[in-house]
């Protein structure tokens, strides 16, 4: 069986399923279908923390599922921005995941990991495969992948 590594941008999810879906997404039924795919050698889930009880259920949800959960702190600057990506530490894990597996399977639709996935497939042979909202996911994120699978119904919360 093919060995797969996840990795959830997991505020870029939250967001784009909200505001183009109208509801949140569903980790079990996420985690059900890539199980169909192969075996998941690496999960991770990226967020950051507020310090919320909420967020905090959310997050052991998530390591209940079988994610690892790695948090950074989410910052307000004083002129009102905030910043909270992990775009870089993404990155990080996914080159060291190419070492260990044939595909790697991204939900986010930012656009900036397409260089990435691109550089997978031509330094390591890696497959890959974005699960996004289609509306809000960057056409070059949709084009760089070898797999894009819209999110549908099948994979939101009722």
């Amino acid at each position: 069986m093919k060995k797969i590594a996840l990795f959830v941008d997991v505020q870029n999810i939250y967001y784009t399923c909200k505001q183009s879906l109208g509801r949140n997404f569903d980790y079990n039924a996420f985690w059900k279908q890539a199980q169909q795919l192969g075996t998941i050698e690496l999960a991770y889930a990226y967020a950051t923390y507020r310090g919320d009880d909420k967020q905090t259920q959310f997050q052991n949800i998530l390591r209940a599922i079988g994610f690892q959960v790695k948090l950074k702190p989410y910052i307000q600057r004083a002129d009102g921005s905030k910043k909270g990506d992990w775009d870089v530490g993404i990155t990080i894990d996914m080159m060291e995941a190419a070492k260990q597996v044939d595909e790697v399977i991204l939900l986010s639709g930012d656009g900036d990991f397409a260089i990435l996935l691109a550089h997978l497939r031509n330094q390591y042979g890696i497959t890959s495969r974005v699960y996004g909202a289609s509306k809000l996911t960057a056409q070059l994120l949709i084009d760089s992948c070898d797999v894009f699978q819209p999110i549908d119904d099948a994979l939101l919360l009722r």
